[in-house]
């Protein structure tokens, strides 16, 4: 009984909710990986694997660590324990943060990739807590005016798409999250520089030569709006750029205001401005634009003093062979009998691919795309120049495959999955491929010998010690790497091959480069040399180790950087020469140099002018105590710690008319299990009372989901011509599994059954009476295999193919069922432009009569507000120009064709709380044939039409998209038009 109105509970509802609790729950569990927890006082560590166990207390004290510098330096308080989830599903580590709902870290425990050094190489469980837990201070601190609001809405509130009211509850309970991303990765970085003692990217080589190559090249600084709009979207560095500028701005910040005046702006304290483009104008007294041009001013001065610094001697001057840059770029091989360059590419507006460069033209041949390319180094590369063959890796992201490309007859073939192994180096003694295997958060040396189907680990190195960047000695005796430490220090190091073979892993150390990276050191093709590059001196030179001296000579003097060197057998040299926009391939002279100037970090001239910052350097995590340090231990259930995270008022839309109420969020830890309840009360005295009252639930335990309703309303019927809302009651059991995850190649299994009762419209079909039919089974399978792909700078995917297979069975008096499937595929064309065809075809069954028997087509779909898909008139029931659900048809077939312009990327279009990202101007027709089974009623419908999209972002992370659209359609000659407007919310 709700204020008098009586709910009905059909009995098959309360029937199959029972079926449910006895059968269906107990199977859940069964076929899930089992889930370990640790906890101290303010940690929960969660893991899958034992053999992830080993890191638990070191990160538990890690943390503790952290949190107690941190809540002195930023008067923190948790507002509750931390959750920290360790996983393995990348062959590169990683980590992510948040604090809505609840304080949660994601960590990828794999070594990370230390590719042109862009990463630091120190102990990295205590970087990733330092950097992630400086993320969870600036989320989670609060004043009272926060904690009132979290209290009134029983937590942090998380913002969802299907009541974005809760938009700006979460602004009411976490304000600080909603800062740009610039601002989050910049200070986190800032502060993991100095917790380690200045190891960090704040004293960083890239972070400083890619400002210094700004300046030389020219190029334009990105403003505070452009940097989050375009900057993260279309430069070749993407999302990275967040973390160098907003790194940079900090550090610049601190240098000339000092870093107590730092932490007054980022610290969230009483009668400070909720917003933190706000309080920097409380603190500095002028506004973010404004210091921010100041910077950018400041920057080119100190960038030309650093060029002016390098030019005090001669200046090595590559001579380009591409005109163009390749962005980011792999190891290179040189084959002497076509004249190339083999390396991986990656840029804007192009797929991730193998590339041969012509060296007398610049030429750039793509000859494989690369599925996964990595961000800097696209792909690990070994080359066979007797067998004319290239070995690379693909999924770059994710668990590596080994695969295999002929130059020759241009067959590529994948060798091995998921081999986890990169580092590629070919021995051309005997063939074998030699690598660097990633698993369980340990480095191990692998031989992968002819026919490369399986590899032996040769060494496993402990915790904290990583080898990468290795290479083969022509003669097939040696084996060359950089050895990094727990401490961070990296070395030159070389095995004997022959006793790597019979157990002995010994090395020698050639040379120590104490905390810079030896940069890709290959031999040159005598074997007399290693030819490699460091930012020993600052700027990333080129360094030659001569083994008969035992001597390393510097024989770059380069202005930016110079990188992956590739010495040739007539003795000269080709390297990458680092630009504002990438990289390009160069000769480069060998002569050792006697004077190169060194550069001057940022980052270490705000530490020399506050040496109060190194005070921030913490003591080991070994210094907390480890007695009592876990609390609890065992397994984590799911279910049992599902918890309440939020509630709040919402509003929603029923038949036309207003409906208030309020929703409630329960969910556990991991968000594996949870349950979101909406009830709400439409005070219409139009509508019977037994519609005015509305509930409905979706509960979800890893991939089931159950959901029910009564008189189901919802907030989007409040804003536009499609509704959701129906009247009635529903239950519903839904299941989802992938047959195949090779992302992005995926094939899943989706099949759901539910029962309605009392429903005034079929589900699906608004407009479609069920002429009062009383319950109704509505059973569906479905199959869809998806390999999209789409270039840097994409906006949406560009190429590939898509396929689904559907089935759905109406019975309500008889049996109604349908077949139908789709078959997309697209073709990538230039600046990300795309066209696409997309075709479907379906038939149903049973009484042509019933309205149960037929599909039914129309219009484009969106709502005013919406949160559904932009690009509804792709679907295979859409069809825009006419009505919504106007064509009925037994049978069909439709054929859609779409171009998709090249995006247009904003640099400076709004401000940073508010923001457009980019603009997309789409043309589509489509051929719909109807009832094609049954020549009489046969029905031939056409149309054209054309939407712009464009992305609108909200606080960073609330990304929204405005589209409009037209289109006309015709058929029997009548020709009818329908416009669209929407909004996307989230």
């Amino acid at each position: 009984m709700v204020d008098g109105i009586s709910i009905r509970v059909p009995r098959w509802i309360a029937g199959l909710s029972l079926f449910f609790c006895i059968y269906c729950v107990p199977a859940f569990s069964a076929g899930h990986p089992k889930i370990f927890r640790q906890s101290s006082t303010h940690i929960d560590v969660l893991y899958y694997s034992p053999n992830h166990e080993y890191l638990v207390t070191h990160l538990i004290r890690s943390y503790e660590n952290a949190l107690n510098f941190q809540k002195n330096l930023f008067h923190y308080t948790p507002s509750q324990k931390l959750s920290v989830l360790l996983d393995d599903f990348g062959d590169y580590g990683h980590g992510g943060a948040g604090t809505v709902p609840s304080n949660f870290i994601d960590i990828g425990i794999a070594p990370f990739s230390y590719t042109y050094e862009t990463m630091p190489a120190n102990e990295r469980m205590t970087w990733i807590m330092n950097h992630e837990s400086t993320h969870i201070v600036m989320g989670d601190n609060s004043n009272s005016v926060d904690r009132r609001f979290r209290s009134l809405f029983f937590g942090k509130v998380l913002p969802t798409d299907e009541d974005p009211i809760s938009i700006f509850y979460s602004s009411l309970t976490s304000p600080r999250r909603y800062s740009t991303r610039w601002f989050n990765e910049g200070i986190a970085v800032f502060m993991e520089t100095w917790m380690a003692g200045g190891l960090g990217r704040a004293i960083g080589g890239w972070d400083e030569m890619t400002f210094r190559a700004m300046v030389r090249d020219d190029a334009y600084i990105y403003d505070v709006v452009g940097l989050e709009s375009e900057g993260t979207s279309a430069d070749f560095q993407t999302g990275e750029n967040s973390y160098l500028y907003g790194t940079r701005f900090m550090t610049w910040v601190c240098y000339t205001y000092g870093p107590d005046k730092l932490l007054q702006w980022v610290t969230r304290g009483e009668n400070t401005r909720r917003y933190f483009a706000s309080r920097f104008k409380q603190v500095y007294g002028i506004s973010l634009n404004e210091a921010w041009k100041m910077w950018i001013a400041d920057e080119r001065k100190f960038q030309e003093a650093n060029l002016a610094e390098i030019r005090k001697y001669p200046v090595t001057v590559p001579q380009r062979i591409t005109a163009g840059t390749l962005g980011s770029v792999s190891r290179a091989y040189f084959d002497p009998k076509d004249n190339v360059i083999y390396a991986g590419i990656r840029y804007p507006a192009h797929l991730g691919s193998i590339a041969a460069i012509h060296v007398d033209t610049g030429k750039i041949d793509e000859l494989k795309d690369i599925k996964g390319p990595g961000l800097y180094y696209v792909t690990s590369l070994a080359w066979d120049p007797h067998g004319r063959k290239l070995y690379y890796t693909t999924d770059n992201n994710d668990l590596r495959d080994l695969n295999v490309y002929d130059v020759d007859t241009h067959h590529s073939a994948r060798l091995q999955t998921d081999i986890r192994t990169g580092d590629l180096a070919f021995d051309a003694a005997d063939g074998s491929l030699w690598g660097v295997r990633h698993s369980n958060g340990l480095s191990s040396l692998v031989e992968i010998p002819a026919p490369y189907k399986d590899g032996k680990v040769v060494q496993n190195f402990e915790y904290g010690y990583d080898i990468f960047d290795i290479d083969v000695s022509p003669d097939g005796q040696f084996l060359t790497g950089a050895i990094s430490d727990v401490s961070g220090r990296q070395k030159l190091v070389r095995f004997r091959i022959a006793d790597l073979r019979k157990g002995d892993v010994s090395y020698e150390t050639l040379y120590d480069f104490e905390y810079n990276s030896p940069g890709n050191f290959v031999f040159s093709p005598d074997g007399r040399y290693l030819y490699g590059s460091s930012y020993f001196t600052g700027a990333s030179n080129l360094f030659r180790y001569n083994f008969e001296t035992k001597k390393m000579d510097v024989i770059s003097n380069a202005e930016t950087g110079l990188f992956r060197p590739l010495p040739l057998a007539d003795g000269s040299l080709i390297a990458f020469e680092y630009t504002s926009k990438g990289f390009i391939p160069a000769r480069v002279p060998t002569k050792a140099l006697d004077d190169v100037s060194a550069v001057k970090y940022l980052g270490q001239a705000t530490v020399n002018k506050y040496p109060e910052l190194k005070a921030w350097k913490l003591p080991p995590p070994s210094s907390v105590n480890s007695e009592n340090l876990i609390t609890q231990a065992g397994i984590y259930k799911p279910i049992q710690n599902v918890h309440l995270i939020s509630a709040y008022p919402i509003a929603q839309g029923y038949l036309n008319t207003v409906a208030v109420g309020m929703r409630a969020e329960f969910a556990d830890l991991l968000h594996l299990a949870g349950v979101s309840v909406d009830a709400s009360f439409s005070p219409d005295p139009n509508l019977p009372e037994n519609q005015r009252a509305h509930l409905s639930f979706d509960a979800h335990y890893w991939n089931w989901k159950l959901t029910g309703s009564y008189n189901y309303a919802d907030f989007y019927d409040l804003f536009g011509p499609t509704k959701l809302s129906r009247k009635g009651e529903s239950l519903k059991l839904a299941h989802s599994q992938y047959l195949i995850f090779d992302d992005p190649r995926t094939l899943s299994l989706d099949w759901s059954v539910a029962g309605y009762s009392d429903l005034n419209a079929l589900p699906e079909y608004q407009n479609v009476s069920t002429n009062n039919v009383g319950n109704l089974l509505d059973a569906n399978l479905g199959l869809k295999y998806s390999n999209l792909d789409r270039a840097q700078a994409a906006v949406d995917d560009e190429t590939g193919t898509a396929w689904g297979l559907h089935t759905r069975l109406y019975y309500t008096h008889g049996a109604f069922p349908s077949v139908w499937g789709n078959y997309d595929h697209g073709f990538l064309l230039p600046r990300n432009s795309a066209f696409w065809l997309r075709a479907s075809s379906g038939k149903s069954f049973g009484d042509f009569t019933s309205p149960f028997a037929s599909f039914y087509f129309g219009a484009f779909g969106n709502n005013y507000i919406d949160h559904l898909s932009i690009d509804r008139y792709r679907d295979y029931d859409s069809f825009p120009g006419v009505g919504i659900d106007a064509i009925g048809a037994r049978s069909f077939g439709k054929l859609l064709g779409e171009y998709n312009l090249p995006p247009k990327h904003f640099r400076e279009f709004g401000s940073t709380w508010l923001y457009v990202n980019w603009a997309r101007l789409t043309f589509f027709s489509s051929d719909l044939v109807t009832n094609f089974t049954s020549t009489p009623s046969r029905t031939n419908y056409v149309n054209l039409g054309t939407q712009l999209d464009l992305r609108i972002v909200l606080f960073t992370y609330l990304s929204s998209t405005f589209s409009s659209g037209y289109a006309a359609a015709e058929y029997d000659g009548h020709i009818t038009t329908e416009y669209m407007f929407s909004l996307k919310i989230l």
